[in-house]
């Protein structure tokens, strides 16, 4: 196996600032890599401890959102596309094929990530560091 944990997990969120500040003040997590401008969908990386993060996205709908809703799970991974064909070989669906991304960050990041969906479909990512 080449899954090595839990590396993030994603909420889009309605006020981008106030979330950011609720996780560092309230929470203690540790402001990363981050993208986007005000204005703009804004993101950010939110080091929880033990090398997993709370990935914070702006621009949630204004109407209410179902209570604990996250947008996806994502594992640390050491091979993208091994664990990708090994989850759709257990039973998950294709999501999004595995391909590269550079993070719009400063500087920056290349990652090659892949998306499925579970059997009650739950949206999991597989994110390696490239």
């Amino acid at each position: 196996m080449s899954i090595k944990g839990l590396h993030h997990v994603s909420i889009t969120v309605k006020d981008f600032d106030a979330t950011v500040e609720l996780y560092t003040k309230g929470f203690g997590f540790k402001k990363g890599t981050a993208w986007g401008r005000s204005g703009e969908r804004r993101a950010i990386m939110l080091e929880m401890g033990n090398g997993a993060f709370l990935e914070v996205f702006s621009g949630a709908p204004d109407e209410p959102q179902p209570s604990g809703l996250f947008a996806h799970i994502a594992l640390a991974s050491d091979d993208c596309d091994a664990d990708y064909q090994r989850a759709l070989a257990a039973g998950a669906t294709v999501q999004t094929e595995p391909m590269n991304v550079s993070l719009p960050s400063d500087p920056p990041i290349p990652i090659r990530i892949a998306f499925v969906r579970g059997l009650d479909g739950e949206s999991i990512e597989f994110f390696q560091y490239v």
